[in-house]
């Protein structure tokens, strides 16, 4: 039997480097396969074709996504959609040899999906995102998003740089947030695949803000770059450089559910910070940098989210905290760690940066149908976004965020994808 699935698998993957595309093909009539096999002139077709038809017949689990399969990894790329404006926008699928998927596309150099395995084998999209563009374009919530040119908060949409105001919009009043009416989540970016190594799949996003783009000073020339590993590792590398000092920070907003829907409520989360950023009523920080200990921020051992969640209903109707991660920063060094109790599946994050924001998906409201038909409700996702402190430009006891000619802005993140058994 176990044969047979692996059979119907190596015929397949030459043609379905997915698993999601290598299971409807199986499931496909004969006479689809056919059409198929014409469309292509393949004459081998129906060698490939018996090889499905066998384990349709007496594999019926052939379709079911394994660690021990094969898998074909690489990066295919297609038309994702169309802008309002008439913009062609793509998506690009990266796949690694143990059959996890990642899609990107450069709609907000965004992350749609990710696809790992449980510990059964069986995959899941643990992202929060959405099958086409309009959704896209019409979403509030930066799913997946690169955020940009600053992101979190700037209190009052203000701030002075040698010796200059510069005005911003103040698009979540009274502040201004995540780089604005239309930040880097909303702009198209040039992107390309790129060929890096063996065993790992990349693509390269890069977009040009011009001077005074949503009210910030100098041209901005912003570089992402996403590779798969076969690690089970997806790894955000950010770069910048300007012609005038301007503030930078760079993150991505993805909201990850590591059981593929429900709530995160459940998820057992450790962070590698022993303080954090107080703020005040809208958010922004104070400038003191206060211990966990004692408190229902305190992750330091692994704790569910939801224990201790209803403290911070009347804040923020969640946990939206930006943490201070133990170190200095400037190096890869553990972030968090997260596991999910039912399918085993652990997410580990190291990054460069000093902080790292937590927030539980406290706005989402049902209204946001994702990927498979998952509906988005309250605590569907959860983000930890690597990036600097809130508001850092109005504190010089933070680590800037200022760049200037002749400096570059780089910085990494590395999602790490694991099994934890019933027994550990």
């Amino acid at each position: 039997m176990k044969r047979c699935v692996l059979g119907a698998r190596t015929a397949l993957s030459a043609r379905t480097p997915t698993p999601e595309l290598a299971g409807k093909a199986v499931r496909a009539p004969l006479s689809r396969l056919f059409v198929i096999s014409k469309r292509r002139r393949k004459t081998v077709v129906p060698i490939w074709v018996s090889f499905a038809w066998a384990a349709l017949t007496c594999c019926p689990d052939a379709t079911m996504a394994n660690s021990n399969s094969e898998h074909i990894h690489g990066t295919e790329q297609r038309v994702f959609g169309t802008t309002k404006d008439g913009v062609e926008v793509k998506i690009y699928t990266l796949t690694n040899t143990k059959g996890m998927v990642a899609k990107v596309t450069d709609y907000g150099a965004t992350l749609t999906e990710l696809r790992v395995p449980d510990r059964n084998g069986k995959f899941a999209d643990i992202v929060l995102g959405f099958d086409d563009l309009d959704q896209y374009l019409d979403a509030p919530y930066f799913f997946g998003a690169t955020l940009g040119r600053v992101a979190n908060r700037i209190a009052n949409g203000r701030f002075t740089l040698e010796g200059r105001e510069y005005l911003l919009a103040t698009n979540r009043p009274p502040n201004h947030l995540h780089g604005g009416v239309r930040g880097f989540d909303k702009r198209i970016w040039k992107s390309r695949p790129l060929t890096v190594g063996k065993r790992e799949s990349t693509v390269e996003f890069t977009y040009v803000s011009s001077e005074g783009e949503e009210g910030y000073p100098g041209k901005l020339q912003v570089t992402v770059v996403y590779t798969l590993t076969d690690h089970n590792e997806l790894r955000v590398d950010y770069s910048a450089n300007t012609d005038k000092a301007t503030p930078v920070n760079l993150t991505n907003h993805s909201f990850f559910n590591l059981a593929g829907s429900g709530t995160i409520l459940d998820h057992i989360l450790t962070l590698n910070a022993d303080r954090f950023t107080p703020v005040n009523a809208t958010l922004i920080p104070t400038g003191e940098i206060a211990p966990v200990k004692g408190t229902g921020l305190d992750f330091t051992r692994p704790r569910r989210i939801g224990e201790r969640i209803e403290e911070y209903r009347s804040f923020a109707n969640g946990y939206d905290h930006c943490y201070v991660l133990n170190g200095s920063g400037g190096k890869l060094a553990l972030c968090a760690r997260v596991e999910e109790p039912d399918s085993g599946r652990v997410m580990e994050i190291r990054t460069t940066e000093p902080g790292v924001q937590f927030f539980t998906g406290n706005r989402l409201d049902g209204k946001f149908t994702g990927v498979g038909g998952v509906v988005y409700n309250r605590h569907a996702g959860f983000c930890l976004e690597p990036q600097h402190f809130p508001d850092s430009v109005h504190h010089p006891e933070f680590p800037s965020t200022i760049l200037r000619p002749g400096e570059k802005f780089k910085s990494a993140t590395i999602y790490k994808f694991t099994i934890k058994d019933k027994s550990g």
